[in-house]
């Protein structure tokens, strides 16, 4: 397939799309942070707030409010402000690069807002646990999904030449797999958040054992991931840094699940024989134990999104006649839209 040399694209929806993941992480902050403080009940209505228009409920209030009703609304502001960047996108896309199937990424991108925000408003209309795990199961997926998105739009995808090679070829199936199981680790972990409090004992308990011994694999496999990264190419030396990247954060993630467990669930025993420890206790709610359990999940979808990308960018430079011919070709850029300079 050609690329394109001589011109490039209107780097607009790019740019958008990567706004749009920089909105969608603190939105995900701030919903791990509802779920840890219990305040998706704080507005008691939906697609308003108290009986206001959303967008026009008095700031005053909201600031100096509760703070259950400051991180609700808040989440429900940025959560407005995706679906507005969401809506330019796709616009942009249209106007600017009228290529068909980034067209349909950029509305797959706004579907996903819509069914978040779909799946926020039950939340709060039907009082639901099993909805309100559903709806922090798909924040990741579509965090995911805009890592997809930034890298296709840029002009890396368009001018970067295929490379070749065994072992390369062997990487993005790996990438692949560690990110359907960070995504698997992210659903197990909002199964532990979730689990009713009347819930018997060995529901938490099995969840929580699964959630342990999928981390294991994943750190294994993370091993694996940096060691194929390590084989490729010197064109793809990018690939290499996503690796570490992946791998640091996923050691972090480990530290911040151990201290997760700490402050939220169970303080180790043995430890109260000793002075430093013997006068501590679970606060819960507390703001300690909020910064860590929200940290740890909000840090789970930022690997998910490193990995993603570290698996569409090595697709990209090893696998691309393969994606052609299941997904059919992709359209020259140049033939689609307008030229926007020299590259």
């Amino acid at each position: 397939m050609e690329r394109l040399t001589q011109s490039r694209l209107s780097p607009w929806p790019h740019r958008l799309a990567v706004v749009l993941a920089l909105v969608t992480f603190p939105l995900i902050w701030v919903g791990g942070l509802v779920t840890t403080y219990d305040a998706g009940m704080a507005v008691p209505d939906w697609p308003g707030t108290y009986g206001y228009n959303l967008l026009r409920y008095p700031w005053q209030t909201w600031l100096a409010g509760p703070w259950d009703l400051f991180i609700e609304h808040g989440h429900r502001l940025l959560g407005a402000s995706a679906g507005l960047i969401a809506i330019g996108l796709v616009i942009t896309t249209v106007i600017a690069d009228r290529r068909r199937w980034l067209v349909m990424a950029s509305c797959g991108a706004l579907a996903l807002v819509v069914f978040q925000g779909a799946l926020g408003g039950a939340r709060v209309l039907f009082d639901a646990r099993l909805v309100a795990m559903l709806h922090g199961c798909v924040g990741p997926l579509f965090f995911a999904y805009l890592a997809m998105l930034t890298v296709v739009t840029s002009n890396w995808w368009n001018t970067s030449l295929s490379l070749t090679g065994t072992d390369g070829t062997r990487l993005p199936r790996s990438a692949w797999t560690t990110a359907a199981m960070v995504y698997l680790q992210l659903v197990l972990g909002a199964v532990v958040r979730h689990v009713p409090l009347n819930a018997a004992p060995g529901i938490f308990r099995a969840a929580l054992i699964c959630h342990l011994v999928l981390a294991a694999a994943l750190v294994s496999h993370i091993v694996m991931l940096v060691v194929r990264s390590k084989r490729v190419e010197p064109e793809a030396s990018r690939l290499k840094g996503l690796s570490w990247l992946a791998t640091a954060l996923v050691g972090m993630q480990v530290l911040l699940g151990l201290a997760t467990y700490v402050v939220k669930y169970s303080f180790p025993a043995w430890l109260g024989g000793y002075a430093f420890a013997a006068g501590y206790v679970v606060e819960e709610k507390g703001l300690f134990q909020a910064i860590v359990t929200t940290s740890h999940v909000a840090n789970g979808s930022l690997i998910l999104f490193v990995v993603t990308v570290l698996a569409v960018r090595s697709t990209r430079l090893f696998c691309l006649a393969t994606v052609e011919a299941v997904c059919g070709s992709f359209e020259q850029p140049s033939d689609l839209a307008p030229q926007w300079g020299a590259a």
